[in-house]
């Protein structure tokens, strides 16, 4: 945004439509288009204040106060706020880690609906875990919720950084009972410009587009002329160079910690119960605090009492590797150090 100035952008200090400044729209739609092979139309994209404020307007349109939301965990944290906010009741199902086929991803979900259940959240490439989840599976699930008429809000806010393959689209799974959400935040490094999008039916995204008009009104201007710029092709040759570095550095800080490398995102989440004294993880965290290291509590992600979620893309990758190292030895990971055996450093 450094070169963005207002001579050369009229009405870069004043609102925009609550939709969105109409060339950004535009872009979005052809992105979408292309990238989803979904027919996305102007009326089904709501440009929004960061994901974040994306979701809570999609999760506001989608239940009414006693509804469940379904949430594949571990999950994000904010979303369970999220749903509590709107007096909808938050469902943690453990999936990441359990379910390994698509009949068994469909089962895990099933078991947790309720009469109550109104809709599922699907955050691929996950976060914290670090894992995707296969088309096969989505399919089953898109086709589990077609069956119970349930809703699905799809987190892809990672979908540069799937190193899987290419990115399944929730939208051109269930273009008419999907909402997806994306971030300018993650796939372009631009967190405080407070810019994403949503993606859904025309028919629901004018509700949608009520509950961010109410809330948000617009995102920032300034933030929306820089994501039109992001779009223009600059974004995805910067997003390309990042996910080649994150993915490096993700397999050498999973490896050092005894973990499989990490399917996308930009997190490892990793279980350190034979290490808490009594169980004690803000006892472990605060111990890891003293090393410089800095892990999120797996509590925040739902039923992980013993778990932690740590960020390799939060510092240098000789920074993030040096953090590692530390952490491998404090979990009694000795060794010849090869966190730190990255080109030299």
């Amino acid at each position: 945004m450094e070169d963005l100035h207002a001579a050369d952008a009229p009405g870069m200090h004043q609102y925009t439509p609550p939709q969105g400044m109409p060339a950004l729209v535009d872009a979005v739609v052809a992105r979408m288009r292309e990238r989803a092979d979904a027919a996305v139309e102007r009326e089904g994209v709501c440009v929004s204040g960061g994901a974040t404020a994306g979701l809570a307007a999609a999760v506001g349109t989608m239940v009414q106060p006693g509804d469940e939301v379904l949430l594949l965990a571990p999950h994000w944290p904010l979303i369970d706020g999220i749903v509590r906010m709107f007096g909808a009741l938050p469902v943690p199902v453990p999936f990441f880690g359990l379910a390994d086929s698509a009949a068994s991803a469909v089962g895990t979900v099933e078991a947790a609906r309720s009469e109550r259940t109104v809709a599922l959240y699907v955050n691929t490439p996950n976060n914290p875990t670090g894992r995707t989840i296969p088309l096969e599976w989505l399919e089953a699930l898109v086709v589990w919720a077609r069956r119970h008429d349930i809703w699905l809000l799809f987190d892809e806010v990672y979908e540069d950084y799937d190193y899987a393959g290419k990115h399944p689209y929730g939208l051109a799974l269930a273009p008419e009972r999907a909402i997806s959400a994306h971030s300018f935040s993650k796939a372009y490094g631009m967190a405080g410009y407070r810019c994403g999008f949503l993606v859904g039916p025309a028919d629901v995204m004018k509700d949608v587009l009520k509950i961010h008009t109410h809330t948000t009104y617009s995102a920032p201007t300034a933030s929306q002329l820089a994501a039109l710029r992001v779009l223009d092709g600059r974004g995805d040759r910067w997003a390309a160079a990042a996910r080649t570095e994150y993915r490096a550095v993700g397999e050498k800080a999973a490896a050092r910690l005894g973990l499989p490398a990490p399917d996308g995102s930009t997190f490892l989440f990793l279980d350190v119960a034979p290490h808490l004294k009594d169980g004690d993880l803000l006892a472990f965290l605060d111990g890891c605090s003293e090393d410089g290291i800095f892990a999120a509590p797996g509590p925040s992600f739902g039923p992980y009492p013993s778990h932690i979620r740590i960020c390799y893309t939060a510092a240098p990758p000789d920074v993030v590797l040096r953090g590692v190292e530390k952490l491998a030895l404090r979990m009694g990971r000795s060794g010849p150090g090869s966190a730190l055996a990255l080109d030299g450093h």
